[in-house]
């Protein structure tokens, strides 16, 4: 999941393993309309998208322990790889839509009727090459959004679409009424780059460019209805407070120096999604502030039944975060809150299913969507 700060060579390999992967909607919301606007979802991003892609063997080092419990206990009640104790916005999505909850993409390639998840944990905006020739050998997953791009072209060719909506019925049938969701990515680039002599600013240009150019390319099949989030405070994350110092903090009391760092980029790439936006003048392209909206939640947790802003629920018991990198959530030696319902944060990186659920309704119901996302869905309902 933004200028880091240096830290030892410890630290920073412990800081690269950042996984970030983008809320409860009742269901009395869901099936307010008797048809959904859209009937299927495809999805994608890093660990707070991914739905499954990942697991304990093949997924981040540092958060590895996402198969095992308290992860899923909050509504599954069991782990379903979901980087959370419940629910992420994407579940969300799909109940507010009618929809099953997207299933992963490798284990589900033939059985999509409502979409796919191609989001993975660990994921970065810039190719894997890159890190790999810059000698960034803390680079632990070899996925980029590039990657999930070329996961979604073979699902597509798979089904017999190999050119856009208008020149196959098969396209038409798979793209026409589909939503395009593409969580926050772009975290784990910086996270990655941490003590290298790769600046912050490259960082931010290659990683920016890379997702433009998979809009540019999910656009060009003729998709009409994209959902883009841009990157959270990473500054307010357990994570980033227990390894900066208490005066590296800003108006949220949280780290400064990482907040600047994700502001600076969601300013570039608000100013980049709106030429995408004049290229592709027919695609409704709803930009999500994920900033804005977590700010808001820090700046008044009460407001929305949190009692713990920056206290991980799941974690070491080491204060003042309970957050500790050799203990993490999963572990035999970790514990869990009794009500993650009052905490923002999980495990110190990703969020709980009552952050999430505060943010959807945030999204479809007040100003941190733009166009707003409750519009788009009436705009796609109407025909619109």
């Amino acid at each position: 999941m933004g200028t880091y700060f240096k830290f030892l060579s410890l630290q920073a390999t412990l800081f690269a393993i950042f996984i970030l992967s983008t809320t409860n909607f009742s269901s009395t919301t869901a099936t307010a309309t008797t048809t959904p606007p859209f009937k299927k979802i495809y999805a994608f991003g890093d660990s707070f998208t991914d739905t499954g892609n990942t697991k304990s063997a093949t997924g981040p080092t540092g958060f590895g322990h996402v198969s095992n419990p308290p992860y899923g206990s909050t509504f599954f009640h069991h782990p379903t790889n979901r980087y959370s104790d419940g629910r992420l916005v994407i579940d969300f999505v799909a109940e507010a839509l009618a929809l099953p909850y997207l299933p992963p993409y490798p284990k589900n390639k033939r059985n999509a009727t409502h979409g796919l998840n191609f989001a993975f944990a660990g994921s970065t905006a810039i190719n894997h090459a890159f890190f790999v020739n810059n000698n960034l050998t803390l680079d632990v997953t070899p996925q980029s959004i590039q990657t999930q791009l070329i996961w979604f072209n073979k699902f597509l060719e798979s089904q017999g679409c190999k050119g856009t909506v208008s020149s196959s019925s098969q396209c038409k049938a798979l793209l026409d009424d589909a939503l395009i969701w593409v969580g926050e990515i772009g975290v784990n680039d910086y996270a990655y780059s941490v003590g290298s002599s790769i600046s912050s600013d490259t960082i931010r240009k290659l990683a920016i460019s890379s997702v433009i150019q998979f809009l540019q390319a999910i656009l060009k099949k003729g998709v009409k209805h994209v959902v883009i989030q841009g990157l959270p405070p990473t500054g307010c994350l357990p994570l980033s407070m227990s390894l900066t110092s208490e005066d590296d903090r800003d108006d949220m009391g949280c780290a400064k120096s990482v907040n600047n760092q994700s502001g600076t980029h969601n300013a570039m790439y608000q100013a980049r999604l709106q030429e995408i936006r004049t290229q592709f003048p027919d695609a409704t392209i709803t930009h999500l502030d994920y900033w804005n909206a977590y700010r808001s939640v820090v700046k008044n947790p009460e407001a929305y039944g949190f009692k713990e802003p920056f206290k991980a629920c799941c974690g070491s018991g080491t204060p003042p975060y309970n957050f500790d990198v050799f203990t993490v959530c999963g572990m035999p030696s970790a514990s869990a809150c009794p009500n993650p319902s009052q905490y923002i944060n999980w495990d110190g990186v990703h969020l709980t299913e009552a952050m999430y659920k505060a943010l959807f309704h945030m999204f479809v119901n007040d100003t941190f969507s733009q166009p707003p996302l409750g519009q788009l869905l009436g705009m796609k309902q109407n025909g619109r």
